[in-house]
């Protein structure tokens, strides 16, 4: 990791931290910084220490460790296919997550670890079916963008019908779980995504260097040592599964995969995955955007997928518009 990208990384960490404290702080009982940190710290009076470590914490450490799952996951997959709009939002695996989902609400009236049960197994299997159907000669990256778009839109339409035969109680519970949301969340579901990112973040950095080469062509890869095939299987295999914890934790929240690292790129200026800088600002992103979620409306919380979905939304307008002009030029 170069300089810049270190100091970034710090950076963004803190920016991550402070979005916390910003977060435990907020709701129907305010707290200032002060208070937050004097209560995290063992201080502060009963009811301040039963809001803030019963009923705030697990939400917003699940919040940290789902965006930077999701944020760690999208820069693999953008480094795989080499493609700034590769990430699980449009190479079908967020879709694959709901409807193992909508399976466990619909088919057998599961409730919430089924659903993030089902959600963890519907992602996997969608990775697998796109690693298989892409598979020839390693898996190229086109191959796994244009087959993950295609799985993305049949599992659109199954998701819809899924949707359809629920009947009403279920498929409002269903429609706010696909919005993604980090409502009432607990420390069960900061466990998903946490364990995930503490068991994978180790071997991801390990490919770190194999894959800034990867991102050069595989024949030139070859030549600078690098096991194609197996460097692409491992790090796809990363990547679905942090996809799939982050979104068993908090449902299939969109665009943070798409948005944090090409945002983290911008800000280190380093060619590469830029994996560590990714997954704090995707922390940072989700945090924030549960800050958002929680003061946009008086009164009213919005699912957090709500707030990325609006943000994203707008990033990738402008990504495409660049891409576009670029073309023109």
């Amino acid at each position: 990791m170069s300089g810049r990208a270190f100091w970034v990384s710090l950076a963004l960490a803190a920016v991550a931290v402070l979005a916390a404290l910003v977060a435990i702080g907020s709701g129907d009982y305010p707290m200032g910084l002060g208070d937050v940190v004097r209560t995290l710290a063992g201080g502060g009076t009963p009811a301040d220490a039963f809001i803030v470590r019963a009923l705030r914490l697990p939400q917003v450490v699940t919040a940290l460790v789902t965006g930077g799952a999701l944020a760690l996951a999208g820069a693999l997959f953008q480094s795989l296919v080499r493609n700034p709009l590769g990430s699980p939002d449009v190479l079908g695996f967020t879709q694959g997550s709901a409807t193992g989902g909508l399976l466990a609400v619909v088919v057998s009236g599961g409730g919430t670890a089924a659903v993030a049960g089902g959600s963890l197994l519907g992602a996997v299997a969608t990775g697998v079916a796109i690693y298989l159907l892409a598979w020839r000669g390693g898996g190229h990256g086109h191959r796994l963008v244009l087959v993950g778009i295609g799985v993305a839109g049949i599992l659109t339409g199954v998701n819809s019908y899924l949707l359809i035969r629920a009947n009403i109680v279920d498929a409002a519970r269903a429609v706010l779980w696909l919005t993604g949301s980090l409502d009432g969340r607990g420390w069960g579901s900061a466990a998903v995504a946490g364990g995930a990112l503490v068991l994978l973040t180790p071997v991801v950095v390990a490919l770190a260097r194999a894959l800034a080469n990867l991102e050069l062509g595989d024949d030139p890869a070859r030549g600078l040592g690098v096991g194609v095939g197996p460097v692409r299987a491992v790090a796809l295999a990363c990547a679905v599964l942090l996809a799939a914890a982050a979104a068993a934790a908090a449902g299939p929240v969109l665009f943070v995969a798409l948005t944090a690292p090409q945002l983290a790129r911008r800000l280190t200026g380093v060619a590469g995955p830029n994996l560590l800088p990714s997954l704090f600002l995707g922390a940072a992103l989700l945090t924030g955007a549960d800050v958002l979620a929680q003061r946009l409306l008086p009164g009213r919380q919005l699912p957090v997928g709500v707030v990325t979905g609006l943000l994203g939304g707008g990033y990738l307008i402008l990504l495409l518009a660049r891409t576009a002009r670029r073309a023109r030029v």
